[in-house]
């Protein structure tokens, strides 16, 4: 029994032998060899989770942007097209329309001998002025707003006797001072004429219209001259002779003017219209016309006066120069 209390005791002491020895080599343990030591990784805390917060309101949700085509215009949003302007037709100003009028037209023409003549003698006369009916006719179309295409034509009839102031030459034929001749004399004149509206513009509701007038006209002059007593008296050998001669001249002339239209209402249409041109040396022309027109249904009845001026070029050799004008009366058709 004593043996083995001795031998517990002594592993007993050997324990605790044991335990200063290991408490005393951790002591001498130094910062160096704390430094030699493999650092073991510190563990990483869990990340913590943010509180929830109340969710927020939803926004409407707006479309993605689409991408733009190659090419295609980015969508504007254009301003409002401006207010449509009322523009009112008077009647007369659409369709096309037909008119035919009637004048006795008074005026002087006179013949003289130009400058290629190729004689001495004299040629100034004075034609006779005694009138007969004369007739014209006219037809337009509309052409855009407020603006016509227009084709008229008139002729005027003159004859009568005269007295041969002097010897004279016309065309070839000689006729003695003091004796009696005749003239029978045709003024034509064909015109084709743009008219158009310059102001106001856009004419909207107002009844006053202001043209340009753009035209180009044809003046045909033609005379028959006779000496009646010789033409009517045989010779010697009972023949009859006529002394009966003819000549005409004409010209091409492009005109240019104004024209004033003014709409007294619904059914009265004043008028006035006036262009000319003149090539120093050569031609002349003043065409002016005024009008009053009142309307009943599809027919204007219109009455006015007219004025027209030529002559014909006096480079040749005879030209023609004279004033017409008179008082004239129509009627005229509308489509419209």
């Amino acid at each position: 029994m004593k043996i083995a209390r001795n031998g517990w005791l002594c592993v007993g002491l050997m324990c605790v032998a044991a335990l200063g020895v290991g408490r005393a080599q951790e002591v001498q343990t130094g910062p160096e060899d704390q430094a030699a030591a493999p650092q073991q990784p510190a563990q990483q805390a869990p990340p913590q989770q943010p509180a929830q917060q109340s969710p927020p309101q939803q926004q409407p949700q707006q479309p993605p942007p689409q991408p733009e085509q190659a090419g295609a215009q980015p969508n504007v949003k254009l301003p409002p097209p401006p207010p449509k302007v009322i523009d009112v037709r008077m009647p007369g100003e659409a369709g096309f329309s037909i008119g035919l009028t009637g004048w006795l037209a008074r005026g002087s023409n006179h013949l003289d001998k130009g400058e290629e003549a190729t004689f001495t003698g004299v040629s100034a006369l004075t034609l006779a002025d005694n009138a007969h009916g004369s007739f014209g006719v006219d037809v337009g179309v509309a052409a855009g707003l407020h603006n016509t295409l227009k084709f008229s034509y008139f002729f005027v009839k003159q004859s009568g006797s005269v007295i041969a102031p002097s010897d004279l030459v016309v065309f070839a034929q000689t006729f003695s001072a003091g004796e009696p001749m005749t003239t029978n004399s045709n003024l034509r004149d064909f015109k084709f004429s743009y008219e158009y509206l310059t102001w106001p513009y856009p004419v909207e509701r107002r009844h006053f219209r202001l043209k340009t007038l753009w035209q180009v006209q044809y003046v045909s002059m033609r005379a028959v001259y006779d000496d009646p007593i010789k033409s009517a008296t045989p010779d010697s050998s009972g023949n009859i002779t006529s002394y009966a001669v003819e000549g005409s001249k004409g010209f091409f002339c492009p005109t240019f003017g104004l024209g004033v239209h003014q709409y007294v209402g619904q059914h009265m249409h004043l008028e006035a219209d006036f262009s000319g041109f003149a090539w120093p040396g050569r031609w002349q022309l003043v065409d002016a016309e005024a009008t009053a027109g009142y309307r009943m249904g599809s027919f204007e009845f219109r009455a006015g006066g007219k004025y027209f001026h030529y002559r014909t070029s006096p480079k040749q050799d005879y030209f023609y120069r004279g004033n017409v004008g008179g008082l004239f009366v129509g009627i005229r058709w509308h489509s419209d």
